[in-house]
């Protein structure tokens, strides 16, 4: 049974998290949302998870490194300082940032990335995402989790080879790049897909969310299994044994 500090606990998935540990073997350490003391959930936590905004990662990181607990973050939206930031804490104590919490989007990545390495770039990669109409960052943060896989099969640098926002004449479509398409409406709690287009052919990898409860189980078994670990930078695919 692990002791679990909600960073984020008034927010959507604050919220999935803290029912998803009263149905499990968990308990709840406490919940802390904008201006509240995150030091102290972190001194009576065993592992922080962190659903709350970019703004407030250098704070969330720097009291788990006060206590010495691990520290879960699945915030979107960060920028190169965030990720900066997390290599630094690393050094300390176990983090692990991801843009998805879902076991099934782990799967998915592995299996984006499996086919983007074995696949050459006359293939084109395009990654469609539609999520509720509440939502502010695009493309989502698990939208950019799959094109990582994808670039990192084709050994390539997404930033350097991505098409987002495409309108009017664009002319055509960049050879190898991986392009980007948001969708925003309704309550949809995620859809991604992954299409590779051939010649004459297409291959679809999709994984569709029916509830948020899914994203809190997948973070409370990613939390769970950061206790105990040494200091360092982990994934999912570290807690699927990928």
């Amino acid at each position: 049974m692990a002791a679990i500090g909600i960073i984020g606990r008034d927010g959507r998935m604050g919220r999935a998290i803290a029912a998803a540990i009263e149905a499990a073997d968990h308990t709840l350490a406490g919940g802390a949302d904008k201006g509240e003391d995150v030091a102290g959930l972190a001194d009576r936590s065993d592992v922080l998870i962190d659903f709350s905004a970019p703004g407030a990662l250098h704070t969330n990181l720097h009291a788990a490194v006060g206590a010495g607990v691990p520290i879960l973050i699945g915030t979107t939206g960060l920028e190169g300082q965030h990720h900066t930031a997390i290599d630094n804490a690393a050094r300390a104590v176990p983090v692990l940032q991801t843009g998805n919490t879902s076991l099934g989007v782990t799967m998915l990545a592995k299996l984006v990335r499996e086919a983007a390495d074995k696949l050459d770039a006359g293939w084109d990669i395009e990654i469609v995402e539609m999520h509720h109409r509440r939502k502010v960052d695009a493309p989502s943060g698990t939208a950019l989790l799959l094109g990582e896989a994808a670039a990192q099969g084709r050994g390539i640098d997404l930033a350097e080879n991505s098409e987002r926002g495409r309108d009017g004449r664009t002319g055509e479509r960049g050879d190898g790049t991986i392009g980007f398409a948001s969708l925003r409406g309704g309550t949809v709690a995620g859809e991604h897909s992954v299409i590779l287009a051939g010649e004459n052919e297409r291959i679809v990898l999709s994984h569709v969310a029916e509830d948020r409860a899914l994203f809190a189980r997948g973070a409370l078994t990613a939390a769970a299994w950061l206790i105990g670990r040494g200091p360092g930078r982990y994934s999912m695919d570290d807690v699927l044994g990928l």
